[in-house]
């Protein structure tokens, strides 16, 4: 099992909250919480929550190791969503082919129907089952939870359609190297698989996320690959957790590049390409400037929408001001999202209300509750 987090605090940041240790302000204003936040507990609880969903002999595992995955419709490539499927299209120019002949394979398409992101609004939910702490996802029945979100959707539309999300923690990061010295676990294949089910009884999207620890992101994201073909999985990145040598989750913010994100978009463009799949999104949670450097070598993919996701935590005020920090210089052809705390954000304030969050400029494309 992990150990838990030592309680060591980090260096004060310049556009957020410090949160692996209990931290709340906007870098301005900072002062000690009385108690550690969500954030500050993941260390702890990662550990704890993965041994509930797969017991502790399981946490090494990776997510190809499921035996029981093997030869299942769910881990085997797929051209079509299932249940999750709109309305579909022939390729254009198809037509309905020459008489006597095949009808055309139809193509793959996002649970809502269509093949582009632009013209949905995504709300969602983040978390892991067993481990309340790290987010509303896991806790309760996981088809309650989706109809919340599904109604928290409506909401936010604002002349886009409501696309539920369920942002599923596949890699978390812990405070104990573990046997390969990665500081992370994965989550077991069969937990995937029936978020992946719930995803598609629902039309949702599943967003698989990643903190790495030491490991490489990439390699986490490959490691993905058989949920990553189908047309309603994406990735979404925590690089606050993307650890360097010498560096422990929870002590420290971990860093990323904007030549990482485009690797990441890169192989996920491969995918779309080779599978012929709708959109795929790409989302990085960005709690301060210095969690992602060199924005300038960020490259959008074709296929792939990349979203930067302002992690902050605090009051309305706030809130948009590590926004405003955040989406300054924000790179061509990168899109917004917006997280919000049920618990944090309302400590001695209160939570943003739809009305708010849609006034941000520019607008999100992506609302995520934890």
């Amino acid at each position: 099992m992990a150990q838990s987090t030592s309680g060591n605090t980090a260096p004060d940041d310049d556009a957020s909250t410090r949160r692996g240790a209990g931290w709340t302000g906007d870098g301005a204003d900072r002062t000690r919480a009385a108690s550690p936040t969500r954030r500050g507990l993941l260390t702890a609880t990662a550990a704890t929550g993965l041994g509930l969903v797969a017991g502790c002999g399981e946490q090494g595992r990776t997510v190809g190791s499921d035996a029981s995955a093997k030869g299942s419709a769910s881990a085997r490539p797929s051209t079509s969503p299932g249940r999750s499927r709109g309305a579909t299209r022939p390729p254009s120019g198809s037509g309905r082919g020459a008489p006597g002949s095949p009808p055309a394979e139809r193509r793959p398409e996002l649970p809502r129907g269509g093949r582009e992101l632009s013209r949905y609004r995504l709300v969602g939910y983040c978390g892991l089952p067993g481990a309340a702490a790290l987010g509303r996802l896991g806790t309760g029945d996981l088809d309650d939870r989706v109809a919340e979100i599904e109604k928290t959707a409506r909401s936010y539309a604002a002349g886009r359609e409501p696309q539920p999300v369920l942002e599923l923690l596949a890699t978390v990061a812990n405070s104990g190297a573990g046997p390969d010295g990665t500081y992370r676990s994965r989550t077991p294949a069969a937990t995937i698989r029936r978020f992946h089910k719930a995803a598609r009884r629902h039309r949702a999207l599943l967003l698989l996320n990643i903190q790495p620890g030491r490991a490489s992101a990439l390699d986490e994201v490959k490691a993905l690959r058989r949920w990553l073909v189908h047309p309603d999985v994406g990735i979404a990145l925590d690089p606050e957790w993307d650890m360097g040598p010498g560096e422990v989750p929870g002590d420290t913010y971990g860093h990323t590049s904007g030549k990482e994100l485009t690797e990441v978009a890169r192989y996920l463009s491969k995918l779309v390409e080779e599978h012929d799949l709708p959109q795929k999104p790409l989302v990085y949670h960005q709690v301060a400037v210095s969690v992602v450097h060199d924005q300038s070598g960020l490259r959008p993919q074709p296929g792939v929408v990349m979203i930067k996701s302002a992690d902050g935590i605090g009051s309305p005020g706030m809130k948009r001001s590590t926004w405003r920090k955040l989406v300054k210089d924000q790179p061509e052809g990168v899109r917004t999202g917006f997280k919000l705390f049920y618990d944090e954000d309302a400590e001695g304030s209160r939570l943003m209300t739809p009305k708010e969050v849609l006034a941000l400029r520019p607008r999100p494309d992506y609302i995520m509750y934890e």
